[in-house]
């Protein structure tokens, strides 16, 4: 059972997390749009949230070195590429006023296009959130939603988030391609140079 104070520790780290994401105007601004597009289950999700945290903790500026701007949803209604097509372009329009790429993927057919584009076979979700979980590294599994009824959104942040304030990068034992995971790491740390990679995986 966890310690009273690893639990306050990781209430405070929720709430500054969620803090510094919407200090990225860009983050902000989609959290405030998203529920616009109608979409189920739709989260902004990864690189621009845990990216905006490392910005701010390297002296950065909130929207430095962050390549684009990531929604996940889950419609396994119609898994057609031409339907997520037709959500990307509803997606473009709606923040066609933004000078960033503001990519949507439904989590529900990634299962679909996932070996052939990375090389390793993808067990099919259930839901956005587990896409979430899927995510190389755990420290950047993390994602915003907007509260139907709150100021504050929803964080979803499956493997806490001491790692992710850390920079410790582990290969994810829910995703293990390791060839993919060093890339991914390699990248973020010529961005981010204090960041730590760790190799091993564990089980």
């Amino acid at each position: 059972m966890p310690r009273s104070s690893d639990l306050t520790e990781e209430a405070a780290l929720r709430r500054r997390f969620t803090s510094e994401a919407l200090q990225n105007p860009y983050n902000a601004a989609i959290l405030e749009r998203l529920p616009l597009l109608g979409l189920p289950d739709a989260w902004l999700v990864a690189g621009c949230l845990f990216q905006t945290a490392w910005n701010l903790d390297s002296g950065f500026a909130p929207t430095a070195h962050i390549k684009d701007y990531d929604l996940f949803f889950f419609d396994a209604s119609d898994m057609s590429e031409a339907a997520e097509q037709q959500v990307q372009a509803r997606v473009t329009a709606l923040f066609a006023d933004l000078p960033i790429t503001v990519e949507a993927k439904n989590q529900a057919r990634v299962h679909l296009w996932y070996e052939q584009w990375f090389g390793y076979p993808y067990e099919a979700l259930q839901s956005a959130s587990q896409g979430i979980e899927r995510f190389l590294v755990p420290c950047t599994c993390v994602g915003l939603q907007p509260a139907a009824r709150a100021a504050v959104p929803n964080l979803y942040a499956p493997y806490g988030l001491q790692e992710l304030y850390r920079g410790i990068l582990r290969p994810n034992p829910q995703c293990p391609h390791l060839p993919l995971f060093k890339a991914k790491a390699q990248s973020y740390r010529e961005r981010w140079t204090w960041l730590d990679i760790q190799e091993m995986v564990n089980q």
